[in-house]
């Protein structure tokens, strides 16, 4: 079962997919030791303007995909601020505990998520799995029998998908009824979904080492690709995209700061 939803391709899906995880890791690296809000923010910004710009996608589906986000963003900002640590006090009911220093912490712990999550899913909106395999294997030098055997484990989650949603329909014409013991009708149904599932899963997956192993993946000898994966220069517009960005924000968070908040720890 294949779902797929039409889309808008911009210059983003022309960028090389090794090139955007490369520098996806990248940024994470970065703001996991970014402890400058006002940084911190102007790096959501730009995350965030190439998403609902350039990822192709309509704005109202965005939203849909970024609704989780969104909800992780409220609650750890939330959580920070109303129990975190501080001197400083603004606010008191109870055990809840509003300070200047969990106020900041806690924004800055919320556009943190918030940054690596625009990050991803712009990754993931962006970029073809075959593209990215390809472009391991032919630009990284990744091991075809590695990549493929990714590429084949991504094919197979929508048919284990299918199979599950077969299974459960095949109980309900069975008139499978619930049992008043909730942890017995837990375990019973448990065991009723996953020895079919994993048995399936067992057999597709042997039947996927046999055909590789007979179309010589195992092999170490140079092959030919179907989609040639190549470096082009929207690689480098992306590049200086997230160069300037970090620059902008590095010097726009001491100058231009929106919280007087410059070192959150």
């Amino acid at each position: 079962m294949q779902i797929t939803f039409t889309y808008r391709e911009t210059w983003l899906h022309r960028v090389n997919p090794g090139v955007k995880l490369v520098l996806s890791l990248l940024l994470f690296v970065l703001v996991v030791f970014t402890h400058n809000l006002n940084t911190m923010m102007y790096l959501t910004a730009g995350a965030l303007v190439l998403l609902f710009f350039f990822s192709g996608q309509p704005l109202r589906r965005l939203l849909l995909y970024a609704s989780p986000f969104l909800l992780i963003f409220i609650s750890s900002a939330a959580g920070m601020m109303m129990f975190g640590s501080g001197d400083t006090e603004w606010f008191r009911f109870g055990f809840i505990r509003i300070t200047e220093e969990s106020f900041y912490r806690g924004l800055h712990l919320g556009f943190r998520g918030l940054q690596v999550a625009a990050v991803g899913l712009l990754f993931s909106l962006t970029t073809r799995p075959v593209a990215l395999f390809y472009a391991l294997m032919q630009q990284w030098k990744v091991a075809p029998k590695y990549a493929y055997s990714f590429l084949a484990a991504l094919r197979m989650m929508p048919l284990m998908l299918e199979e599950f949603q077969t299974l459960r329909y095949a109980l309900k014409v069975r008139g499978r009824k619930r049992k008043r013991n909730w942890l017995t009708d837990w375990y019973t149904t448990l065991r009723m979904y996953a020895i079919p599932l994993l048995a399936q899963s067992i057999r597709r997956a042997h039947r996927t080492a046999v055909a590789m192993e007979a179309k010589r993946f195992s092999t170490h000898t140079k092959r030919t690709y179907y989609y040639q994966s190549s470096y082009s220069k929207l690689d480098i517009y992306f590049m200086v995209y997230w160069l300037l960005l970090a620059v902008f924000a590095h010097w726009a968070g001491t100058a231009l700061p929106i919280w007087q908040a410059f070192d959150v720890r």
